[in-house]
């Protein structure tokens, strides 16, 4: 994506949700995000960590995903925004993925999960030691879950 692209995406996105992402995952996982405290919006969208985010729909719609986590996935963020973030895992993988998703909801986070997710190619790859937490702003309103991983390894 040109830096014009991810600029309109980093100010799309809202500044709220992306503190929110980095906030809530002090609070939960217990430290930085990137490995400090505070993160700007282009040191996320930058990072060598792949970050996504989904709302609280019924069906999650992902509203975030930083420029290592578009490439994995092979998509852009236009195309990201709005696509049901199950669709990141094949439909086999889909059962587990949720229950990965309800233990969050439970537990607030989830640390070490790996699991296989698939690009909009339809190229297949496992996620390792990712991190998935709730969106819980201060006042303690959901405001969907995150996932933050840098390792993967490419199955196709």
């Amino acid at each position: 994506m040109e830096a014009d692209g991810a600029q309109a995406f980093l100010t799309a996105s809202a500044g709220w949700r992306l503190a929110l992402i980095v906030e809530s995952f002090a609070r939960l996982a217990g430290g930085g995000l990137l490995g400090e405290p505070e993160v700007s919006p282009t040191a996320l969208w930058a990072a060598p960590t792949a970050v996504l985010a989904h709302g609280t729909e019924p069906d999650p719609l992902f509203f975030y995903g930083n420029r290592l986590a578009l490439e994995l996935f092979e998509v852009t963020a236009q195309q990201l925004v709005g696509t049901p973030s199950r669709l990141s895992a094949e439909a086999g993988d889909r059962a587990q993925r949720a229950n990965l998703l309800d233990q969050v909801s439970r537990h607030g986070v989830i640390k070490d999960y790996a699991g296989v997710r698939i690009s909009a190619a339809g190229r297949r790859f496992r996620i390792e030691q990712a991190t998935v937490w709730n969106l819980i702003d201060s006042s303690g309103r959901n405001h969907g879950q995150a996932a933050a991983f840098a390792h993967w390894t490419r199955l196709d």
